[in-house]
C-alpha cells in the first residue's frame, strides 16, 4: 500500500506541477491559448508577470520534484493570494467569482507541501544518492 501511496502522491505532484507551469508559460509568452485577456504582461509588471514566473517555475520545480516542498508553499501562498486579492472581492463563492482554480491549485499544492515529492522526484533521487555516497565512503581516520 505504501508504493501505491508514494506513486500516487508523485503523479498527483507531477500533473500540478504541469498544469500549474503551463498557465505561466502561457501567461508569460502567450502560448498555449493564453492569457485570458490576451495582454502579455511587461517584465517585472505587478502582479501579473511575478505570478506567471512562479507559475512556470516554482511549478516547473514540483513538476520536477526538486525543492518541492519549499516550490509548492511559494505556489500555493501564490493562489491563496489570487483568490482573496482577485476573486474574493467579485464574491463569496468560489463558482461566484471565477475563483475554482485559484482555490484548487492553492490546497493541491498545500497537500505537496505537506506530502512531499514522493518516490519519483528528483528530491528522493538526490537523498538516495547522497546516502548511496555516505555509505560507501571511505572513512579517514586523523
Amino acid at each position: 500500500m505504501d508504493r501505491l501511496r508514494e506513486a500516487v502522491v508523485s503523479l498527483f505532484r507531477v500533473v500540478t506541477g504541469l498544469l500549474f507551469a503551463c498557465h505561466g508559460a502561457a501567461t508569460l509568452f502567450g502560448v498555449l491559448g493564453g492569457p485570458h485577456d490576451g495582454r502579455i504582461p511587461a517584465v517585472g509588471a505587478w502582479p501579473d508577470w511575478w505570478a506567471g514566473a512562479i507559475e512556470l517555475g516554482a511549478g516547473g520545480l514540483v513538476l520536477v520534484g526538486l525543492a518541492t516542498r519549499a516550490a509548492a508553499l511559494l505556489c500555493s501562498g501564490t493562489m491563496a493570494y489570487a483568490y482573496f486579492t482577485v476573486h474574493l472581492p467579485k464574491g463569496l463563492f468560489p463558482i461566484m467569482n471565477g475563483g475554482e482554480p485559484a482555490a484548487l491549485f492553492s490546497w493541491s499544492f498545500l497537500l505537496v507541501a505537506l506530502l512531499g515529492g514522493g518516490a519519483w522526484s528528483l528530491d528522493t533521487l538526490l537523498t538516495r544518492s547522497r546516502r548511496h555516497l555516505h555509505a560507501h565512503a571511505p572513512v579517514h581516520q586523523l
